[in-house]
């Protein structure tokens, strides 16, 4: 997946991904590039797609098949996608990286292998290299790393009409060189192109580890690049994977959130944590909390969860609540803000995060015994959050407010303002539906409730904070989407920098210039 990190040098490249998941944001992290949803293919999509010029009678009433009509519609995708840079530059792409997830041999990827397979054949074999990504795992009794899986994968992939050009064989420890030997003579793989991803300290060094196996000449060579390309520049990833290593102090993070049971869910905002945390020399130590450990009614029923989960809460150095739907685990995410609040604890609220910090302040200072979300209870006599889609108000579907938006900063003198460099706006990504009443704001703002960041028709609240405390700020959108490991979100550095007493010297240094 991060071979693509070597490449940088070779040309513009375009990135595809077909059926994945957690890789779109590793991509634009580790090369710091823009996606669109134009570059992520789900069957959803193709089938949509093909069924809606079925309607329209573009197939002249012929029966609509998986081949070609399925697969065709995968190839045009591809071919049209893959000639618009997303780096910024001017031209076509050099080189289209495509990303098929899943395994060989599920039914589900079955139509896109089958459509990478005709491509592979009409783009001809200097224009195609296939790169297959196996495990090699270790009996742990034996301790010998065992081939037969990527034995059998090479296998069902090359009966389905692949012949794999490269392998990535992830283990926990480096391949030994009889089992790289065995590999090329079953899968009929050059020794020189199978490539080792072991476990590494950090994910920072698996550039340099494949660059080290000349993972980008094997690919260079295949696509018979290797005249135009210059050498990989990876200094910056150097200095960046030995830094890591070398951190020390940590800063403890307190994760309020409902899917704490798969942190993977996760995924971005800790990623925003730890390029924020590597730029104040940090290593984040995230302590993850059930919301619903918090709630008054886990003290009866789960009661050494509750007290380890407030113990948890009351030694972090900071409080994070990120988003999420539905109504479980609410009431424990209030009690977390209150407590920030009250105890004057950096708190950041993510989009339903920041929707809880109202919730919390119309209670608990407002005297809003019964304010809430319509999202939770839309009955409730002080709607603070409510539905507001910017299509049908009836239908779930297709009404989340998503992309990249603007939001206008309604005052320079507030901390996230400070952290974007006093920025007029920012351009921030945004996944939600819920939002902060706008018919409630002059009694947030009356009460010391700043909302310092709106959008542009000034209806719809993006950015609050509240000036009596140290770092209290909530946020509508999600700038851990365009967080990356050069340069942090600068929300997310601001809020470690409080976590960890720093942020006032920051800001006065910034001020001065220095």
């Amino acid at each position: 997946m991060l071979v693509p990190c070597l490449l940088l040098n070779t040309g513009k490249f375009l990135f595809l991904m077909m059926a994945v998941d957690l890789d779109l944001g590793n991509y634009e992290r580790f090369l710091d590039l823009m996606l669109t949803r134009e570059n992520n293919i789900t069957t959803g999509k193709i089938y949509q797609s093909v069924l809606e010029k079925e309607r329209r009678g573009d197939y002249l009433g012929k029966t609509v098949q998986v081949v070609p009509h399925i697969t065709d519609a995968i190839k045009n995708h591809i071919e049209s996608v893959a000639t618009i840079p997303v780096d910024g530059q001017e031209g076509p792409a050099d080189v289209c990286v495509i990303e098929l997830g899943g395994t060989v041999g599920d039914i589900e990827s079955m139509p896109f292998i089958e459509a990478l397979r005709q491509l592979s054949f009409s783009v001809g074999p200097d224009n195609f290299c296939l790169i297959h990504v196996s495990l090699v795992p270790v009996l742990g009794v034996v301790g010998e790393q065992k081939t037969k899986p990527t034995q059998h994968s090479v296998r069902e992939l090359r009966a389905l009409g692949l012949t794999p050009h490269l392998l990535a064989c992830r283990s926990a420890q480096p391949i030994l060189d009889n089992t790289k030997e065995k590999l090329s003579q079953f899968c009929h793989v050059p020794a020189g192109n199978i490539l080792n991803v072991h476990d590494v300290p950090n994910i920072w060094h698996v550039p340099l580890l494949l660059r080290n196996q000349n993972a980008h000449l094997s690919i260079l060579k295949q696509l018979n690049l290797l005249r135009i390309a210059a050498a990989p520049d990876l200094r910056d990833w150097t200095n960046l994977a030995a830094t890591h290593d070398n951190l020390t102090n940590s800063v403890k993070i307190a994760m309020v959130g409902k899917y704490v049971g798969l942190t993977d869910s996760y995924l971005s905002v800790v990623k925003a944590l730890l390029h924020a945390c590597i730029a104040c020399s940090l290593k984040p130590s995230i302590d993850w909390i059930a919301a619903s450990d918090l709630e008054d009614e886990s003290s009866k029923l789960t009661p050494e969860a509750h007290a380890a989960a407030w113990e948890t809460l009351r030694k972090a150095s900071c409080v994070l609540v990120p988003g999420g739907f539905g109504d479980r685990g609410v009431k424990g995410m209030i009690l977390a803000a209150k407590y920030a609040r009250e105890n004057k604890v950096p708190y950041f609220g993510i989009c339903l995060g920041m929707q809880i910090s109202v919730i919390e302040f119309a209670r608990s200072v407002l005297g809003w015994e019964k304010a809430n979300s319509t999202e939770f209870d839309d009955a409730t006599p002080n709607p603070v959050v409510i539905f507001m889609p910017e299509g049908s108000k009836t239908h779930m579907g297709s009404t989340m407010r998503l992309g990249s938006r603007k939001t206008l900063f309604q005052t320079a003198d507030c901390i996230t303002s400070r952290m974007y460099h006093k920025s007029a706006y920012v351009d921030e990504r945004h996944r939600h539906r819920y939002e902060v009443n706008p018919e409630s704001i002059g009694a947030f703002e009356e009460a010391g409730l700043k909302f310092v960041g709106k959008d542009e028709t000034g209806n719809r609240m993006e950015i609050l904070e509240l000036p009596s405390h140290p770092f209290y700020v909530g946020v509508q959108f999600h700038p851990e989407f365009k967080s990356r490991p050069r340069r942090p979100s600068p929300v997310f550095l601001g809020f470690i920098l409080a976590a960890t007493g720093q942020l006032n010297l920051y800001l006065e240094k910034q001020q001065n210039g220095s």
